[in-house]
């Protein structure tokens, strides 16, 4: 960010601050808001639980350290710093923080939404988005922008409709019995259930489980808890847990089984991805 985010004396300021934006049906197509956390409710461990919620308009989240996990009706999203989490106009979801002392928020007005997709997703965030953010915070209040920053917020939105999507998103099923599933393997990635041990805690077969959540997500449990895994494992290595640690906290026997597994999701180690993040 080029410029000094805005500081909030509370959680609950910040909150309000965002939903009064997110709700607000006048004003600019495109309302910015940044904030550097304060120490009371900062720091590199601070974890924090967002309540189900929805917004008039659409939002668009990013942080510039620590990790949000983002969940929706339809899947979950873990969000590392220079990624940007879309939410729809009048999309239900909750949006849990770890270790973030730094963000900013878009919010589009109903028309101005139409230009991103229709459904929940992550995507990239370049240069030139943070730059144009960071004058954009400064003209919210503003009765109305001039020519020139009216252009700007023109390439603000073409730049948010055509940047590349990320692939860490989870969808979630709407079965009841494989949504309490998906819900507490979320909640407790590390649970070392088997398939078998799930499928009788969420009162069906192991059979009908795979088949069930090949059909509503279209990806096998294996792969789903897997992903649910990777998700649990990035957000503890962004806030400084070892390789090794994560690893035993997964149960695996040594590291390089972890290793093994995320070099295959992400075609790199653990390392060197949240060097590259």
């Amino acid at each position: 960010m080029n410029r000094t985010p805005q500081l909030f004396p509370t959680l609950l300021e910040y909150k309000q601050a965002l939903n009064g934006l997110g709700n607000r049906r006048s004003g600019h197509r495109v309302l910015a808001i940044s904030a550097a956390s304060m120490p009371s409710f900062s720091g590199r461990n601070a974890k924090h639980e967002g309540r189900w919620h929805e917004h008039y308009r659409g939002q668009l989240m990013c942080i510039a350290d620590g990790l949000l996990q983002v969940r929706t009706e339809r899947g979950a999203w873990a969000v590392p710093p220079r990624r940007a989490a879309w939410m729809p106009p009048g999309e239900r979801h909750a949006v849990n923080s770890n270790g973030v002392t730094h963000s900013w928020n878009l919010y589009l007005s109903p028309s101005a939404s139409k230009a991103l997709p229709d459904r929940p997703c992550v995507i990239e965030v370049n240069d030139l988005v943070e730059s144009v953010v960071a004058r954009a915070v400064d003209w919210t209040l503003q009765p109305k922008l001039t020519a020139a920053q009216s252009r700007l917020m023109t390439v603000l939105v073409d730049e948010l409709a055509t940047a590349p999507h990320d692939r860490m998103q989870l969808p979630m099923p709407r079965d009841r019995r494989l949504l309490r599933i998906a819900s507490a393997i979320l909640d407790s990635p590390a649970d070392s259930r088997t398939r078998e041990e799930w499928a009788a805690w969420g009162g069906l077969s192991a059979r009908t489980l795979s088949r069930l959540f090949q059909q509503e997500v279209q990806i096998s449990f294996a792969h789903w808890r897997e992903q649910a895994v990777l998700m649990f494992a990035i957000e503890r290595l962004t806030n400084g847990a070892s390789v090794n640690s994560v690893a035993d906290t997964l149960g695996y026997a040594t590291p390089s089984g972890f290793i093994a597994m995320f070099r295959r999701h992400f075609g790199d180690s653990p390392g060197r991805y949240l060097k590259a993040q």
